[in-house]
């Protein structure tokens, strides 16, 4: 069978062997649209003279009920013309802006116009069809058309070819693949949630040391006494020449102090004021302070007008300890952070040197930030090992949607 051709193109392009007993049809040879539209009165008392109103952004999965429908409607409400009443096992395409999500209706509902409902044949069964479309969701997105608002049209997917075996032989993948589909699910959401638990981790990590009793019991001093602030800036109107390295703080990962990034960046070329840092000083990000962007610097550099930079005397505190301190919520507890109307929560200069710092001994300070520093590389290998786990699930959906219509279920 030749693939079907719309507006001069082909539709899409399938492998064309099938297992025996399998063949190749049409969805407008074995379905069609419902014409959808507000039921006669005998048939309210069937979906009960309301029904949960569904739109594109609901599809997010194969079942579509009231448990993930939005609102509403009412039997009045479905006399504008705007919804069509779509009977269970009906397919709905999204055929705007979220085009290759496609789902089952598992009860009556209202389906919005980004949606096309389909109506199966009796030789066909919607899971193991709808399970189908799902695989070949990039190939529908690549035959959006439209000159303002992309989108498929009916007429396009009544084109689309997909495998037919028999009816059995359906229901039976259909089967396997929502027991597997299910099993993905209950993975990616075990997974994520320890992604979650994994990122909390710094934060915890430096909530214990800064909070704990030992900690508290050492010698206060205030900031001011620890850090030097600088001030040194590259202006435009000094005309400035060289090469240099951005950083600002987009390039900070919050709690961390880990960069994320950086810009190159030709001096003679600077349209605003840059602060400059160097190898080994503290770079603070005092706009939106519970964001906790603070690094040390590992080169020589430029950074934005929204980042304050500090050096630290080796001869009085350990640099790293001293930035592990701004970045734990102890510092946010102590340090008044501004917030005037009309501005984001910032945090003034002088309000930095004026937050107090438990400071033991320099020994003590450099074996507290090597602690904490192994901590925090143990919890970075276990969030990059869980982000390879979610990654690896996000992977099999695709894997087993092809394994299943090659005939290998």
């Amino acid at each position: 069978m030749s693939t079907g051709v719309v507006r001069g193109r082909p539709t899409h392009t399938q492998p064309r062997l099938l297992p025996e007993g399998w063949r190749w049809v049409r969805l407008g040879d074995v379905g069609q649209f419902d014409s959808g539209g507000t039921p006669p009165k005998e048939n309210i008392g069937y979906w009960g003279g309301h029904v949960p109103f569904v739109t594109g952004a609901d599809i997010t999965q194969i079942d579509i009920s009231s448990g993930n429908a939005r609102a509403f409607l009412t039997d009045a409400g479905l006399q504008t013309g705007k919804t069509a009443v779509c009977r269970p096992g009906t397919i709905l395409f999204v055929t705007r802006t979220r085009v290759g999500r496609v789902g089952i209706a598992r009860q009556t509902v209202a389906a919005s116009q980004d949606l096309s409902p389909y109506i199966c044949g009796p030789q066909l069964t919607p899971e193991f069809v709808c399970r189908y479309l799902m695989s070949i969701a990039d190939r529908l997105v690549a035959n959006c058309r439209g000159a303002t608002i992309q989108g498929l049209t009916r007429d396009f997917i009544h084109t689309i070819e997909i495998p037919l075996p028999p009816l059995e032989e359906q229901r039976r993948i259909a089967a396997i693949l929502n027991e597997q589909m299910a099993a993905v699910g209950r993975a990616r959401a075990a997974a994520e949630a320890q992604l979650e638990a994994a990122k909390a981790l710094p934060a915890a990590y430096l909530r214990a040391v800064f909070s704990s009793p030992e900690v508290q019991k050492w010698p206060k001093k205030n900031l001011g006494e620890v850090l030097t602030l600088r001030k040194e800036i590259v202006h435009p109107r000094d005309n400035p020449t060289g090469p240099a390295t951005f950083v600002g703080l987009e390039h900070i990962e919050t709690s961390t102090g880990r960069r994320i990034g950086s810009l190159p960046l030709e001096m003679s070329q600077l349209t605003g004021r840059k602060p400059r840092f160097y190898r080994g000083d503290i770079v603070y990000g005092y706009l939106r302070p519970y964001l906790n962007k603070v690094w040390v610097a590992e080169f020589d550099g430029l950074c934005s007008v929204d980042q304050y930079v500090y050096s630290v005397p080796d001869s009085i505190a350990d640099t790293q300890f001293v930035a592990w301190f701004m970045r734990s919520a102890t510092f946010l507890q102590r340090a008044p952070v501004g917030d005037a109307p009309a501005w984001l929560p910032r945090i003034r200069t002088e309000e930095v040197s004026a937050t107090e710092i438990n400071l033991p001994s320099l020994d003590e300070q450099r074996r507290m930030a090597a602690l904490i520093n192994d901590q925090m590389t143990s919890a970075e290998r276990t969030r990059i090992a869980i982000e390879e786990e979610l990654d690896a699930i996000t992977r099999l959906p695709p894997a087993l949607l092809k394994r299943a219509f090659s005939g290998a279920f």
